[in-house]
């Protein structure tokens, strides 16, 4: 992923939102392992979290993203919409286009998971194989819904009326833990369950939701959720505008290194 990804300066318009994003290396780490993608050609946002140590881990977050935008531009018709019932069925049998569309989501997942484990196999960088949590969203401009897809611990926030709410699930021991009412002995927050490269396979969650006008979606890396409450978030979140949204992402990113900046954050907000 080159700078400039990493680094806009404006809004840029996706379909039926604006969306702007920030990374920051935090106040404790070296380099920055975190990458987004805003892509405007595919109605594309999304953030990764490399892991690995070192140039491993920005190596595969920027790899992941890269791989993603590759498989969904491959779906991409003459003039650049993208029609993902053509996708899934190229004789138009299927005329599902949202579940087509979640099945193109998938797939692009898994060609991920193959480029960056094929990676670590060639490289022989086991134990320590490098890999990336993933979160994005997607519109296709054959679906009016939003295809959220998902894997590891970075997360999708939806602001609306009022309230902040968390569409995505960690896939970390931690959850785990907590969903099956463990809660004497935890276990460390960052210990993921998945992630794109370390295996030969992945289990992701690719799900659609229906926008509505005045959504504001947040993507980030746990960087910020692992550091700045949910109600502060959410107060951010419920001042936002459209023409605000850069100054949002700069609170946000701020809240994070105030409160003590421990790992690389990033965060991008989608106003509909």
């Amino acid at each position: 992923m080159d700078s400039d990804t990493l680094t806009r300066r404006a809004p840029i318009r996706l379909g039926d939102c604006g969306a702007f994003g920030l990374t920051d290396a935090g106040r404790v780490r070296r380099e920055n392992q975190d990458r987004f993608l805003i892509d405007a050609a595919l109605n594309l946002v999304a953030v990764a979290d490399g892991v690995g140590g070192h140039a491993f881990g920005a190596r595969a977050s920027a790899t992941a993203l890269e791989c993603i935008a590759e498989k969904l531009a491959a779906y991409a018709m003459p003039g650049g919409s993208i029609d993902a019932t053509r996708a899934c069925d190229p004789d138009a049998t299927v005329h599902d286009a949202c579940a087509c569309a979640m099945r193109t989501a998938a797939d692009a997942l898994d060609h991920a998971n193959a480029t960056l484990h094929a990676m670590n196999l060639r490289e022989r960088l086991a134990p320590r194989s490098m890999g990336t949590t993933l979160t994005g969203i997607w519109q296709p401009r054959s679906s009016g819904s939003l295809v959220a897809l998902h894997i590891g611990d970075s997360r999708l926030y939806r602001y609306r009326d009022g309230k902040l709410a968390q569409l995505s699930r960690d896939q970390t021991l931690y959850q785990q833990a907590l969903e099956n009412g463990a809660i004497e002995h935890l276990p460390p927050r960052n210990v993921l369950l998945q992630a794109l490269g370390p295996l030969p396979s992945i289990a992701p969650v690719v799900e659609t939701h229906a926008w509505l006008p005045g959504d504001r979606y947040l993507l980030c890396s746990d960087g910020l959720h692992g550091e700045v409450p949910h109600g502060e978030i959410e107060a951010v979140l419920a001042e936002v505008t459209s023409r605000g949204i850069e100054a949002a992402c700069g609170r946000l990113v701020a809240l994070a290194l105030d409160a003590g900046g421990r790992d690389n954050v990033t965060v991008v907000i989608a106003c509909f």
